[in-house]
């Protein structure tokens, strides 16, 4: 059995193409650290900011993970919405990439990415809480736990009210 089989070719063909850009980022990053090339600007914004990086692409890799697996128990694995967690990474990359970049060219802009990048950050793992819970990996209850300890301002939820809706 192929790990291909089932897969539709432009399913297969963008699978190809997202490989290859990976293996050009590993060999650019190869000959970076090689001393082969010099490194650019946009390199010395994400190697000095790597863990803001790390923070969104772990944050989307993880909700994208569970949005996939509910996916496939829920309706079957459907490449639209795999490729969509790229797509979503590479935005958020993109926007990180420029917040980095007026923090680096106006001083007191420095604020800019905690305040635009923490909040997305919280809602992708709320979101990815919901979505390991809707694929079974969390328990409802649980999840319920942790939401009323996010949210204690508006107190705990009522079992009883919750299941009669």
């Amino acid at each position: 059995m192929s790990a291909l089989e089932g897969i539709s070719k432009i399913s297969r063909i963008a699978l190809l193409i997202a490989g290859l850009i990976i293996l050009t980022f590993f060999a650019i990053q190869t000959c970076i650290v090689v001393g082969v090339c010099e490194p650019s600007y946009f390199l010395n914004i994400t190697m000095e900011n790597a863990e803001q990086y790390l923070a969104v692409v772990a944050v989307m890799l993880l909700d994208g993970f569970f949005e996939i697996i509910k996916g496939v128990k829920t309706e079957g694995f459907q490449t639209r919405k795999a490729l969509k967690v790229i797509q979503t990474i590479f935005a958020w990359v993109c926007i990180l990439t420029v917040i980095l970049i007026i923090e680096r060219g106006f001083s007191g802009t420095g604020w800019l990415s905690e305040t635009i990048i923490t909040p997305f950050i919280v809602f992708q793992l709320l979101s990815a809480l919901k979505n390991a819970s809707l694929a079974g990996f969390i328990k409802n209850e649980l999840l319920n736990e942790i939401l009323d300890k996010f949210d204690k301002h508006k107190g705990k939820r009522n079992e009883k009210l919750t299941k009669q809706n």
